[in-house]
């Protein structure tokens, strides 16, 4: 059953990089990309059970979260051109 989920996984894995190379809008290649990380994070968790290693969740947990930090940067980077904060803009007292 391990091995059959695997398959599975690794196939919508093919079609989320399908839709990454041809998604019409940017919105859709990161909403592809970030199904992509889901996806990966879910091949390591069956992967590791199938193997009989079940820390590798620790491993998919990691990943997890790296993938949703990128995903928020990438989105902010898309939305304000930048990912730190503007120093032109700070509120300092006229002297």
């Amino acid at each position: 059953m391990f091995f059959a989920a695997i398959i599975g996984v690794a196939v919508t894995m093919l079609l989320l990089l399908i839709r990454a190379l041809l998604g019409p809008s940017a919105y859709d290649r990161i909403l592809a990309i970030n199904l992509f990380g889901t996806k990966t994070v879910l091949f390591v968790a069956v992967l590791g059970f199938l193997n009989g290693r079940p820390e590798f969740l620790d491993l998919g947990l990691i990943y997890a979260l790296i993938n949703f930090i990128g995903t928020i940067a990438v989105l902010k980077f898309m939305q304000y051109g930048d990912l730190g904060w503007d120093e032109a803009s700070k509120d300092e007292p006229d002297v």
